[in-house]
C-alpha cells in the first residue's frame, strides 16, 4: 500500500524471529544503508494497513512540529498505532520472538531496501490481516477500550474508523 496520505509504502510479511535484538540489529543496518526508516508493526494487533500507515503518517508530523513524545520515528509509529503515550504498551505492537505476521512500513518507499529485507523476511503479495475476525475485533476492542455500545453505532466495515479514532487522540493528550 502507497498513497499521497500515507508517507511509507506498507507490505505484509512474515517472519520468525528467534532473538529480537538481532532482528532489530538487521533492520536498522538495512535502514541505514538504504536511508530510510524501517517500522514493524504486529498486524495481529493492527486494524489493516490502513491503522499502520495512519500511525506513520501521525510520527512523521510529530517530529516536522518538534512535538514527539520519542527518540525515534519508529517508536513514534509504534505510540500512535498503540493509541498510548506508554512506550512499553507501544512495543507489544511491534516485534515480537516466535512467529510474526507483520506490516512493514518503509519511508521513504525504497525498492532496494525491499529487495534486501525480502532475503530474511517473507513479504506477501496480498495482505492476509485485513479482514478482521471475530477473535481479531475482540483484541481490538480489548486492546483500544473500544465498548460494546461504540460498536453498535458502526457496521463491521467500518469498525477500523473506531480504532483510528484512539490514533488520533492521542493528539489531543500531549
Amino acid at each position: 500500500m502507497h498513497d499521497e496520505d500515507t508517507p511509507c509504502e506498507i507490505k505484509a510479511a512474515v517472519c520468525t524471529i528467534a532473538d529480537t535484538t538481532d532482528f532489530l540489529k538487521r533492520i536498522q543496518e538495512v535502514s541505514r544503508e538504504f536511508q530510510v526508516h524501517l517500522i514493524c508493526f504486529d498486524a495481529d494487533k493492527i486494524a489493516g494497513m490502513r491503522h499502520a500507515g495512519i500511525a506513520v503518517k501521525h510520527a512523521v508530523r510529530s517530529f516536522s512540529e518538534g512535538r514527539q513524545i520519542s527518540k525515534s520515528l519508529e517508536m513514534e509509529s509504534l505510540l500512535y498505532a498503540a493509541g498510548s503515550r506508554q512506550c512499553s504498551i507501544a512495543t507489544s505492537f511491534g516485534i515480537h520472538p516466535g512467529e510474526n505476521h507483520l506490516y512493514i512500513c518503509c519511508t521513504p518507499a525504497n525498492e532496494q531496501a525491499w529487495r534486501f529485507l525480502g532475503s530474511s523476511i517473507e513479504i506477501l503479495d496480498e495482505d492476509p490481516w485485513e479482514t478482521i475476525t471475530p477473535e481479531k475485533h475482540a483484541l481490538l476492542m480489548t486492546l483500544f477500550g473500544i465498548t460494546p455500545e461504540e460498536c453498535a453505532t458502526v457496521t463491521a466495515a467500518e469498525f477500523p474508523d473506531l480504532v483510528l479514532e484512539r490514533v488520533a487522540l492521542l493528539d489531543v493528550y500531549r
